[in-house]
């Protein structure tokens, strides 16, 4: 009396393709506005994973960390707390302000 036997010791067949075709497309991330950059609002300052850099003054953030002007200024990247913030700083044109000192 024979026993016959059939074991399968592979869930697949190997196929031909090889390991690598998994090449992602680029993300482009970021920074897009420096240290002193003039930004209007909804400009893009930052884009990144995760918050790296935290919005700070005028800055909002978006679903993707994205960091971008609220208002119309000047970049300024400061470190706090040990923390690192985007701030947009307003600028205040000086004839203005001298105009109303002069007034009043």
């Amino acid at each position: 009396m024979k026993l016959h036997l059939d074991i399968q010791l592979f869930g697949h067949r190997k196929s031909g393709g090889g390991k690598n075709g998994r090449d992602g497309n680029p993300k482009y991330l970021g920074v897009k506005k420096g240290d002193g950059s003039k930004v209007t609002p909804g400009n893009i300052i930052l884009r990144q994973r995760g918050t790296k850099i935290y919005p700070g003054l005028n800055v909002g953030i978006g679903r993707d960390f994205t960091l971008f002007a609220l208002a119309e200024g000047v970049v300024r990247f400061k470190d706090k707390h040990k923390r690192k913030y985007a701030n947009v700083i307003v600028d205040t044109p000086a004839d203005t302000a001298a105009t109303a000192v002069s007034e009043s």
